[in-house]
């Protein structure tokens, strides 16, 4: 099973011990758009356990020439994009579960997802969801990784409860961004 990973084992930070755990652990994307279809394959490809992938949204055309796991048959087909993640990314490595949940992400939905995950990643476009997403992690101790892409602009951000400071911390009061437009705040470029 390792011979699949073994140019990621050779890598000292990595190594048999890290490969192991990421083949234990479960990783939740919010978000299946640009930023999350790259994040969705790259975790497959190393070989993380479990996946799971939340987005309400279906794949339109204009999604192709950014979102990487979908195609023409999925717009035709008018399937929901964690659909069709899931059914992209079980042909990539059909030994990762992955789950795909087709739904808003709530304050009340949220909750399940934080407490059966070890690490939620955002590629959300909106602050909003953010906020709910923070919370959750806080409350429940959980590791999440803050991430805005537009244009040529990005930005992340390491979230560990207890030890860094929260999206709230950070952003008390929801920013007010220009779509398309980058903002400048305390040396960091922030986009929605």
């Amino acid at each position: 099973m390792l011979e699949r990973y073994s140019r990621q084992t050779l890598f000292g930070p990595i190594g048999k011990a890290g490969q192991e755990r990421l083949q234990k652990a479960t990783v939740t994307i919010v978000g299946c758009g640009a930023l999350g279809t790259v994040l969705a394959n790259n975790l497959c490809r190393a070989g993380v356990g479990h996946l799971v992938i939340a987005d309400r949204d279906y794949i339109e055309m204009n999604n192709l020439q950014r979102q990487i796991l979908f195609d023409e048959d999925d717009v035709a087909q008018h399937i929901p994009k964690a659909i069709a993640a899931k059914q992209r990314l079980s042909r990539i490595n059909s030994e990762v579960e992955v789950e795909a949940l087709v739904d808003d992400i709530t304050a009340d939905g949220i909750e399940s997802l934080v407490q059966e995950t070890d690490l939620i990643l955002d590629a959300t476009d909106n602050f909003e969801t953010r906020y709910i997403i923070n919370d959750a992690c806080i409350k429940h101790q959980r590791p999440w990784i803050y991430s805005g892409v537009i244009a040529a602009y990005g930005v992340t951000m390491n979230i560990l409860p207890g030890q860094t400071a929260c999206l709230r911390c950070a952003f008390p009061e929801l920013p007010r961004l220009a779509v398309h437009q980058p903002v400048i705040q305390q040396g960091y470029s922030m986009v929605s």
